[in-house]
């Protein structure tokens, strides 16, 4: 077995070894990507990822996600979940991550009481549990949901170290946050709306663009950049304005750039 040369991993592994089997709420994020490759170079075939699948989770999150547990002969398997069936998600409150997370959570614990999984564990870091306002961390915290990244005192830097190690290519991967966090709160999530979002933020990955987010505001589509981004923007902003008004891109009337650049949570400062 690999001895690891990083402090924070080697511990890592010795979390992971001290459990009988691991089952990973993965995403494809750095960290539980970091989770994931740690409980399979650990436990190897005690050790098993899952990723939930849903209309807000995009299709070219779910490949790299795939690509990167494939890389290294991982376990992994798809679990669909049906958060968007939840009236109470649906109605897009402040605390919709906590029925998100509920559903996801609910399933992968059954997976582990069929299967014989001892812990699920997710990616939440030092960072995160730090802030206290998660909604899904509090319905992980209710079902017995572990994060050993947390428990170990990870921030972020730690976690994208240790995942140079782990020979991760997710290592400096920007956050992805599902795509309903594109909507505003209040703004129901009606079927159709998140795939019309990852339409619209295709045609930015398909530009290059790797850092954005499309703001969906009814028949406005307000994209974030970091202001470095800006000048390629202006220079395709006739192909993006008219990609996005495209069926194929979205179907939006307006496509604004937000001069005030990239800035993670900005819709829920918009809606208080």
């Amino acid at each position: 077995m690999t001895v690891a040369a990083d402090p924070f991993l080697a511990r890592l592994c010795d979390w992971m070894r001290q459990h009988d089997s691991v089952l990973t709420a993965y995403s494809g994020g750095v960290d539980s990507a970091v989770v994931m490759a740690a409980a399979h170079r650990t436990l190897g075939d005690r050790a098993l990822a899952c990723i939930g699948i849903s209309p807000s989770y995009p299709e070219r999150e779910l490949e790299g996600a795939l690509a990167v547990a494939r890389q290294l002969g991982a376990k992994i398997r798809t679990v669909e979940t049906q958060e968007h069936l939840d009236p109470q998600y649906a109605a897009n409150p402040a605390n919709r991550c906590y029925f998100c997370k509920s559903d996801l959570y609910t399933r992968l614990k059954q997976i582990a009481q069929q299967e014989g999984f001892t812990v699920i564990a997710d990616g939440n870091n030092a960072t995160d549990a730090a802030a206290g306002d998660r909604p899904g961390w509090l319905a992980g915290r209710e079902r017995g949901i572990r994060s050993p990244l947390a428990e170990l005192g990870f921030t972020k830097d730690h976690v994208r170290e240790a995942a140079k190690e782990l020979g991760l290519p997710v290592w400096n991967k920007p956050a992805a946050p599902c795509l309903a966090s594109r909507v505003p709160h209040g703004t129901p999530i009606v079927p159709g709306l998140l795939h019309r979002i990852e339409q619209a933020e295709n045609v930015l990955h398909s530009l290059g663009f790797t850092n954005f987010r499309v703001r969906h505001h009814n028949d406005i589509a307000r994209i974030e950049l970091p202001p470095e981004d800006f000048p390629k923007a202006f220079a395709l902003h006739e192909e993006i304005a008219r990609a996005l008004k495209s069926p194929e891109g979205g179907g939006y009337k307006f496509v604004t750039l937000d001069l005030t650049g990239f800035t993670s949570g900005s819709l829920h400062a918009a809606t208080k």
